[in-house]
C-alpha cells in the first residue's frame, strides 16, 4: 500500500512535468477552449466532488481546469491528525486521468509542507498534524509517503497564464516585498531554497493585501491584463480585490469556481459575474 501510493505520487511528478502545455514553471494555455478556475481546496473532498462533476472533463474535450491548496484542513482522524492527504491522492488520480488538461499549481501551505516550516490554520500546526496522521496510517513507511508527497508539491507549476491575459497563481508578491522578488523562477528549474522565505516562490505563495499599484507593476511585467488568485481568504467565495484582481476560495460552504471561455476576453466584472456557487452543483 505504501508503495503504491509512492508510485502514484511519482507518476504525477512525470505528468505534470510533460504536460505539453507547461512551459518552464508557468501553464500556458492557448485560445481554444474553457477553464474552470478554483481556490483554496484545503481537504475539501464535496467541493473538490462539486468541482471535478461541474467540470465533467471527460464530456468536455477542449476544457481545463485549474486547482491549487489541496493539503492542511478538512476531515481528521480519531486524534486530531490532517487526513488532507489523502484528496491529494485522489486529485493526482485525476491529473493522470486527464494529464494535459488537470493543472495544479503551488500555494502556500504547499511551500510550508515541502520546507517543513510552521503553519497555522485553525490554531493547529498543520504540518504535525498531517505528519502524525500518515504515521498512523503508513506507520513505518509514514516517512517515505511524507517524502513523496514533498516531492510531488515541489513538482509542481507556479502559475497558469491564458492567452485571453489572464493570469492565475495563489498568491503575488506583496507590496513590501515586490524588490527581492525574482521572476526568472517562473523559467529555471528551482531550488528548496526559492520556498523558503525569502525566496522568491515564498514570496510569490505567501503575498497578502496588495495595492493597485503594485497590481498594475505585476500586470506589465507578467503581460496581463487579470489576475485570479486564491491564499486569502473569502468568506463570501469570491471578491473583487482590485482594478484587475479577483480572489476566490474553494473551501467552504460559500467556496466557488469561475468558469472561463478561453476564446473570450473578459472584464472584471464578466468574471465576477462567471463565478458559480459551489454549493449549487448537486
Amino acid at each position: 500500500m505504501p508503495q503504491t501510493i509512492i508510485d502514484l505520487l511519482n507518476k504525477g511528478i512525470e505528468a505534470g512535468n510533460a504536460d505539453k502545455f507547461r512551459r518552464g514553471n508557468v501553464i500556458h494555455l492557448p485560445a481554444e477552449g474553457s477553464l474552470i478556475i478554483t481556490g483554496d481546496i484545503h481537504g475539501h473532498r464535496r467541493n473538490f466532488e462539486r468541482i471535478a462533476a461541474f467540470a465533467d472533463l471527460a464530456n468536455n474535450p477542449d476544457r481545463h481546469i485549474v486547482l491549487q491548496e489541496i493539503i492542511h484542513g478538512g476531515p481528521e482522524d480519531s486524534q486530531g491528525g490532517c487526513l488532507s492527504y489523502q484528496l491529494l491522492f485522489d486529485v493526482v488520480r485525476y491529473k493522470l486521468t486527464f494529464p494535459d488538461r488537470v493543472h495544479i499549481i503551488m500555494g502556500n501551505h504547499d511551500t510550508a509542507c515541502i520546507s517543513n516550516c510552521d503553519v497555522m490554520k485553525d490554531g493547529k500546526e498543520m504540518n504535525r498534524a498531517m505528519r502524525l496522521a500518515l504515521e498512523r496510517e503508513f506507520q513505518q513507511a509514514g516517512a517515505d509517503v511524507e517524502l513523496a508527497i514533498r516531492q510531488f508539491l515541489f513538482s509542481q507549476p507556479l502559475a497558469l497564464r491564458c492567452d485571453n491575459r489572464i493570469w492565475v497563481s495563489h498568491s503575488l508578491p506583496s507590496d513590501r516585498s515586490i524588490d527581492k522578488f525574482d521572476p526568472k523562477i517562473l523559467d529555471r528549474q528551482l531550488k528548496i531554497n526559492d520556498v523558503v522565505r525569502p525566496g522568491s516562490v515564498y514570496l510569490l505563495t505567501w503575498g497578502r493585501k496588495h495595492s493597485q499599484a503594485l497590481l498594475d507593476k505585476m500586470a506589465k511585467l507578467f503581460d496581463v491584463d487579470i489576475f485570479i488568485l486564491g491564499h486569502q481568504p473569502q468568506e463570501q467565495g469570491r471578491s473583487q480585490a482590485g482594478d484587475n484582481l479577483i480572489i476566490i476560495a474553494s473551501n467552504h460552504n460559500h467556496g466557488c469556481l469561475l468558469s472561463t471561455d478561453l476564446t473570450k476576453s473578459y472584464t472584471i466584472e464578466q468574471l465576477i459575474d462567471s463565478t458559480v456557487l459551489l454549493a449549487s452543483i448537486l
